[in-house]
């Protein structure tokens, strides 16, 4: 499987330009997990940090379900991997975690997130709120957001991806 990421047009509108951004980021990641196997995706070669690229991609998962169904429309849907015993369950895949059902459950997620966002205005405010300050947020924020979340995360995916395999990439 090859990656192919593209980046938005120079010229994209503003709508164009965040969603761009946005799939890259999304495509960066895959490439990140492309050609390994679930165990090198389980394994966290950081110590201490509990990274790995399989955690990564369940904490997205994660992400993406918070603020695309659980801020921006107000429902509550429930975690995917984080319990009340352990809320930092997308980090810690166990051995019967596979990259196929991780990777469908993600998709179904960055799915679920177009269909949200499919229509609203960038201006649109969230039904829920900011916890800090009790504000919504306009979908424009939510976008910005997001790829700094993967910006961030795959910055983290390259150190690991580096130590598995000593493969590197921009």
């Amino acid at each position: 499987m090859t990656i192919t990421r593209e980046e938005p047009a120079l010229d994209a509108g503003e709508r164009a330009m965040l969603e761009g951004w946005l799939d890259y980021h999304r495509q960066t990641l895959v490439w990140k997990c492309e050609g390994l196997t679930d165990a090198q995706l389980r394994t966290r070669p950081l110590p201490p940090s509990e990274l790995s690229l399989l955690g990564l991609v369940r904490h997205l998962a994660e992400v993406e379900r918070f603020w695309f169904h659980e801020v921006l429309l107000g429902a509550d849907p429930g975690a995917l991997y984080c319990t009340e015993e352990d809320p930092d369950g997308d980090f810690h895949p166990t051995e019967s975690d596979t990259w196929d059902d991780t990777h469908a459950t993600w998709q179904a997620e960055v799915e679920r997130a177009r269909r949200h966002t499919a229509g609203r205005d960038l201006d649109a405010f969230s039904r829920g709120t900011s916890r800090d300050t009790g504000e919504p947020f306009n979908l424009r924020w939510i976008y910005t957001h997001m790829i700094e979340e993967y910006a961030r995360h795959n910055g983290h995916a390259d150190l690991v991806r580096e130590q598995l395999d000593g493969a590197t990439g921009d």
